[in-house]
């Protein structure tokens, strides 16, 4: 039995429209996000297969493998449930999403301060990555990472929270070379609720980073 397997999306290929477009969806999730579970379940039984010959002749290349394709479907199995067609605006107490809404003042200052941040993180990224809004443990606040591929340039332990996807599958169909705009619009559709969710969750993982015994 593989270990990782592709999740069904939340929605149908349409909920996000007009931000993304059906057909981006479902090459993105369907064929994008299938290829990366493919690829982390081959490259660990290549690694048994290894372990088992004693030939370790590929094991750089094998270990880089399964990082990016590992990486690759965790970042995509949180960036469908951090959008909805009912989502956007700025998290408000008022909506139940207080503590994440403190948390971000807390952290950046203010939300637009925030937001800024992240759209030039998501939009700058060089080639293909994304920007992230993730839990940092040692501080206990929130960060913006900028991520290159889908592993690359990552604070050890960070726990993602928030996803844009700035790799061309994500967008190209439709907003062509226009990056910056598909982020733009990406905020849209963020699902705070989920955001918040995740947010609660890592707080809770007291202690699973430890500088010294």
């Amino acid at each position: 039995m593989a270990t990782y397997t592709l999740p069904e999306l939340p929605y149908d290929y349409a909920a996000l429209e007009p931000v993304i477009n059906p057909q981006i969806i479902e090459l993105h999730h369907d064929k994008h996000h299938a290829a990366y579970v493919k690829g982390a379940n081959d490259t660990l039984e290549q690694l048994e297969e290894a372990r088992d010959k004693e030939a370790w002749g590929a094991i750089n290349g094998l270990q880089k493998n399964l990082a990016f394709h590992l990486s690759g479907h965790i970042l995509h199995s949180i960036y469908w449930h951090n959008m909805t067609g009912d989502g956007g605006g700025e998290p408000l107490a008022a909506d139940g999403v207080g503590d994440l809404a403190d948390a971000i003042t807390e952290s950046f200052v203010s939300y637009a301060g925030f937001k800024s941040q992240l759209t030039k993180a998501a939009a700058t990224t060089q080639g293909s990555g994304w920007g992230v809004l993730a839990y940092e443990p040692v501080s206990g606040k929130l960060i913006v990472e900028q991520v290159y591929d889908h592993q690359g340039n990552v604070g050890q332990g960070s726990v993602p929270i928030l996803v844009f996807d700035a790799w061309e599958h994500a967008f190209y169909l439709q907003y062509k070379n226009q990056k910056v705009d598909f982020i733009e619009a990406m905020w849209r559709v963020v699902n705070w609720q989920d955001v918040a969710k995740r947010y609660a969750a890592a707080k809770e993982r007291v202690n699973v980073l430890l500088l010294a015994p």
